[in-house]
């Protein structure tokens, strides 16, 4: 909401060196946010002057133009020109190229001299045009910023100014006013006017407020208006569609007059361009009290009007000239032809105020707001009107908007004010808050007097009964965002200041903190990123081939939980796998030139049980019992937590005397192991198969007491060529909460030996199909406490070996915790650890 500061002034004491800063410096007080400062002058500079057209002489062109060579007055008549700049003569006659024609000698208008600069960066200065040096411009209302109109320059005897030749033109129409922007948040829809901002401004500065309906005089009507009849009682949404109806009626309105400058100024700086006299003096009266209006052309118009929902199938031509369905919601205004507009939100064009129209119908009418909300959503047609209306209006001020529209056709349009008038609707019954005398103080934590708790409720225009448990407030018919005693208390600590509410920082309840879980997610994603791997977040919705791919192990169809609204058709399943979109993030990666990547994403997936969602869904505004709440929980998916990465391209920047390393399938399996690590957790490695992975170069991972919880190893290359990533594109997933759920409170380091290993290192020969890790478990096993760490670092087939076998060799490496081994036990480790592997695999030693 723009608020022009002169405007502003009528109804408020605002200081008259005050500026747009200093207003909304003011209005910040009690809550009002601000946005812009906005100046005309910023824009335009001098001289720009009031002149007098003293000949026109029109010359026809070549190019098929007929211009206007004028001499303008711009300095009284014997007086001697004070300004001095190029172009300008000391005569104070000015020669002047024009080519509109909406002038003749005589009449006043607005010069533009040599040195001025209009909106635009656009100066002006003598130049040689049509074979005469144009020593100026006379000014129409669009290059001057305050309209639209282009076809024809302003004419100021014709608005029924007559200002002294030579008079300043930029304090004449009012473009050194300024004007503050504010914020108006939903719920203060009186501060969408004049009238709001002022008595907000009177609130934050403790100033006399002047409301400008008081100002207003309401005619007693002479006669029965056009008749009105309202057909939504009880409406869709419980309350009537439309509770009040204003009608006026103005004749012999001359709609082919010109807006006088000041309102075209105000509009202007206001946000809204100069259309019309008729549909300005609308505009005004909206902006000044808040209730917008709609004039209709009442020599169009059939019948009596008709407030009513839409018909199945009924359209109507609405003023943008667009044909719009209508849906049996919207709340229509209409005569015996139809629909004549969608109340609240535009008219139609069939009873549109046109260059003929002589009596015009003022509506002024009270909507019900989220019929009005749904309307214009529906349509796509936001307006300043269905902004107000959807918000809230002010019920009572329906018939003085009207009145003043009145009087504005009245004195600008030559119009003459009828008497017959028109009120239909029952006011609705005020609303009454009873607010406990200790409710305020004890919510915001001041001490409120009772003083100034009846002083702010009063300011608002609240009525306040003292009870003997409190007060029992009368809210205003302007603020129909107040219901609850916690509303007043908002108004109370708003007006009373917010400067004197106490800033006091919580003290945190002792042994709070991270729960268990918590820490551990953290531990990991803090240790993966310290491993060099970077942490993305991608959608959880995925298509049915993704899931059914990711989400086990062999081919088949995977349950899934199905949205019913997704946001695309294609992508309309939750995950089962994270692996999906973190592969969609690194082919994105990967397709704008970054080839090296290492991802991961920690996140949840939703694996649906046996029953997913309920029969029914409790009602609104009813706590749900503990059967329903249980029955809620368990339709739920089981959402567990897992870790997912993805690697592929080089492990490091290519350098200087550097071959960086292609990743592997060991770098997806030692991240998952790493997982393990953090949580002191032991992560099983078998072979293991999935058919979104390589045959053969995948891992199984499982905790030690046989729980499976993943996969890792390199991708399968059908897939990688569908997604068109890298050959050898690693991945990992694993079932981080089994990992949470397995590791301890508390991890305790192992004590570290000071004394020292001995290592050996040992060949077994063994059937190819064995996997290398059943191998090392056994070892382990065989070798006994001595045994401190064992790694397999080599695996050979081929000349030597047995054709169907194969040779794993292993680093062993033995410690003592109390004494230095001698060469014999690690040896006898050793070789009981051979004999275990030979009883069980029929391993050779080589």
């Amino acid at each position: 909401m723009r608020i022009p500061l002169s405007w502003l002034r009528e109804y408020a004491q605002v200081p008259a060196d005050a500026t747009a800063e200093d207003v909304m410096a003011e209005l910040v007080k009690v809550g009002l946010e601000e946005e812009d400062v906005h100046r005309p002058a910023d824009e335009i500079s001098g001289p720009i002057v009031v002149g007098q057209v003293l000949s026109v002489l029109k010359e026809d062109q070549t190019n098929g133009k007929t211009i206007n060579w004028c001499q303008v007055r711009v300095v009284p008549e014997g007086a001697a020109q004070t300004l001095e700049h190029e172009g300008i003569e000391p005569s104070g006659i000015q020669g002047i190229i024009c080519g509109a024609h909406n002038f003749v000698a005589g009449d006043k208008v607005v010069v533009t001299l040599p040195g001025a600069v209009l909106p635009g960066d656009f100066r002006i200065s003598a130049r040689q045009t049509y074979g005469h040096v144009s020593a100026g411009m006379i000014a129409s209302a669009k290059e001057l910023g305050l309209g639209e109109d282009h076809d024809g320059i302003i004419v100021l005897s014709r608005m029924g100014l007559d200002p002294e030749i030579g008079t300043d033109a930029m304090e004449l129409l009012g473009l050194y006013d300024q004007a503050a922007e504010i914020n108006v948040t939903p719920d203060r829809s009186y501060a969408f006017s004049i009238r709001g901002v002022a008595r907000e401004y009177a609130h934050a500065t403790n100033t006399p407020y002047t409301d400008p309906a008081s100002l207003v005089s309401v005619d007693a009507p002479t006669g029965p208006g056009h008749p009105v009849k309202l057909a939504d009682a009880a409406g869709i949404y419980g309350k009537d569609g439309c509770d009040r109806f204003v009608t006026r009626l103005v004749t012999n309105v001359n709609t082919a007059l010109a807006t006088p400058p000041w309102m075209a100024s105000r509009l202007n700086l206001a946000g809204m361009r100069s259309i019309s006299l008729i549909v300005d003096i609308s505009n005004y009266v909206m902006l000044e009290l808040g209730q917008p209006l709609h004039f209709y052309d009442a020599d169009k118009l059939t019948g009596p009007i008709t407030v009513r929902r839409a018909n199945p199938g009924e359209t109507l031509l609405t003023l943008d000239a667009k044909e719009r369905k209508l849906h049996v919601e919207d709340l229509l205004i209409t005569d015996e032809t139809g629909a004549i507009g969608i109340a609240g939100v535009m008219g139609g064009a069939s009873t549109e105020v046109s260059g003929t129209t002589s009596t015009v119908l003022i509506e002024a009418a009270h909507f019900e707001p989220i019929t009005i909300a749904r309307s214009r959503r529906r349509h796509k047609l936001p307006s300043e009107a269905s902004k107000r209306f959807e918000r809230g209006v002010d019920w009572e001020i329906a018939d003085t908007a009207a009145q003043r529209a009145v009087d504005l056709l009245v004195e600008l349009a030559g119009g003459t004010a009828t008497g017959q008038i028109t009120d239909e609707g029952t006011a609705p019954a005020p609303v009454l808050i009873e607010l406990p005398a200790d409710f305020a103080s004890k919510l915001i934590g001041i001490d409120y007097t009772e003083d100034q708790i009846t002083w702010a409720l009063g300011e608002i225009g609240a009525e306040v009964r003292k009870t003997e448990t409190g007060y029992t407030v009368t809210a205003p018919s302007w603020r129909p965002d107040l219901e609850t005693k916690q509303d007043l208390t908002e108004e109370i600590a708003r007006l009373v200041g917010y400067q004197l509410i106490p800033a006091t920082l919580p003290t945190a309840p002792p042994g709070r903190g991270y729960s268990r879980v918590q820490s551990q997610r953290r531990r990991v994603i803090q240790a993966l990123a310290d491993s060099g791997l970077t942490e993305v977040l991608s959608y959880p919705f995925v298509t049915k081939v993704q899931n059914d791919t990711f989400g086990a192990a062999e081919a088949g169809e995977v349950p899934a939980v199905k949205l019913n609204n997704p946001m695309s058709s294609e992508f309309g399943f939750m995950r089962t796998s994270i692996l999906p979109g973190l592969l969609g993030i690194a082919r994105r990666n990967h397709g704008r030139g970054f080839r090296d990547l290492a991802l991961y994403e920690a996140g949840q997936v939703f694996l649906p049980g046996d029953t997913l969602g309920t029969a029914s869904v409790p009602p609104l505004g009813i706590k749900p019992s503990e059967a329903e709440l249980d029955a809620l929980y368990n339709g739920l998916p089981h959402q567990p937590t897992h870790i997912a990465a993805v690697l592929t391209g080089h492990d490091s920047p290519v350098a200087a005397d550097h071959t960086p390393r292609v990743f592997d399938w060991a770098d997806a399996l030692d991240t998952a192991k790493l997982i393990g690590d953090v949580l002191g957790v032991e992560v099983v490695v078998s072979q293991g198969e999935h058919q979104a992975f390589h045959p053969g170069r995948t891992a199984a991972l499982a905790l030690r007491n046989g729980t499976h919880v993943g996969y890792a190893g390199e991708l399968h290359p059908k897939l990688l060529a569908e997604l068109d990533l890298p050959e050898r594109t690693v991945a990992m997933e694993i079932n981080a909460d089994e990992l949470f759920e397995a590791a301890a409170d508390i991890i305790v380091a192992k004590e570290i030996s000071t004394f020292p290993m001995s290592t050996q290192d040992v060949a077994l020969v063994v059937d190819a199909d064995i996997v290398a890790a059943d191998v090392l478990e056994t070892l382990r096993e065989g070798a006994g406490e001595l045994l401190e760490d064992i790694a397999l670092f080599d695996v050979y087939s081929g000349t030597g070996i047995e054709e169907g076998k194969k040779s794993l060799a292993f680093g062993l490496r033995f410690r003592a915790s109390d004494r230095t081994l001698t060469a014999d036990e690690a040896s006898e480790a050793r070789t009981a650890a051979v004999a275990l592997a030979a009883e069980r695999f029929a391993a050779v030693q080589r």
